[in-house]
């Protein structure tokens, strides 16, 4: 039993659930922050999203256990190693998913709604959307996208577009990223082709994607800080002085990505790196007293 609790958890890839915090989003920037109550609710909504995401992990590894074995690295997770068994794996998670959404539906009516999206879009990811090219990358975009819905809904404060916005054209880079780390190591013949979509991607066609998107989003969260309803709402057009954390943000993981190679896993690039802690540290610390100081 606890061989198996301790496969399990590691299937759930709790260290990725960093991703999540963007639930938080919709907590900061509608000015509840400090709010007792509103805090709560966004914490449980980070709990149910992060070990939903983990369980959806789960049955993504099952699917992909055969092309997973043959990867140097994701060779050793517990599905693809043999240690966690396709049936038990199977049964935990969907349990537990419909535990999750159980919950949901019961104290959270209009989170739940975002969280049963967010299972069918990642079933159609793990079954055929990863397998489509381009339309892998807009899925993984569109999943952040609910990430900022679910943490809106659950303190019930409206859904900026905005917001939606530059998170879809963040998560579009980041996914664009990881695919150019993914095709380089396969062109170097580091590792197999154990993602169908690779044969169809180019590294020029993936230079214009990020390129593009990258300029997006700059130009969008750029937008948002001096959009009339921005600025009345927190009643200071100062937001816009965080725009050059946020271009530096990217221009270091663009420097990343064709410098040094990186870019096959955002987070561990995003918390490894000291130059962009320390700019998302500067860059929230910027926001949180424009909001919560300057627009008194």
């Amino acid at each position: 039993m606890f061989r198996f609790i301790k496969y399990y958890i590691q299937s759930l890839r709790v260290k990725q659930w960093t991703k999540n915090l963007l639930l938080f989003a919709g907590l900061v920037f509608s000015r509840n922050l400090t709010s007792v109550s509103h805090f709560y609710n966004a914490c449980i909504g980070f709990a149910l999203f992060s070990f939903c995401a983990g369980n959806i992990y789960v049955l993504n590894d099952i699917i992909d256990r055969k092309k997973d074995a043959i990867h140097p690295e994701k060779r050793f997770r517990p599905v693809a190693s043999g240690n966690l068994g396709v049936v038990t794996g199977i049964i935990t998670s969907c349990t537990a998913l419909v535990l999750i959404s159980m919950v949901s539906f019961y104290y959270y009516r209009q989170f739940s709604y975002v969280i049963f999206f967010y299972i069918g879009l990642q079933v159609f990811y793990s079954t055929i959307g990863k397998n489509i090219v381009i339309l892998d990358i807009l899925a993984i975009g569109l999943g952040f996208v609910l990430r900022a819905m679910a943490g809106a809904v659950i303190i019930n404060v409206p859904v900026s577009h905005w917001l939606l916005l530059c998170t879809f054209l963040l998560a579009l880079f980041l996914a664009a990223a990881k695919r150019k780390y993914e095709l380089t190591q396969y062109e170097d013949g580091v590792i197999n082709l154990t993602r169908t979509t690779l044969e169809f991607y180019s590294n020029k066609l993936l230079d214009q994607i990020i390129s593009i998107v990258a300029a997006s989003t700059i130009m969008s969260y750029a937008l948002y800080t001096i959009d009339p309803v921005t600025v009345a709402k927190f009643k200071t057009t100062s937001l816009i002085y965080s725009v050059p954390f946020v271009m530096y943000g990217l221009f270091r993981y663009l420097y990343l990505i064709y410098k040094e190679n990186s870019g096959g896993s955002p987070d561990k690039v995003i918390l490894s790196d000291r130059h962009i802690i320390l700019n998302m540290i500067l860059w929230i610390l910027c926001v949180l007293l424009i909001i919560y100081n300057f627009s008194d």
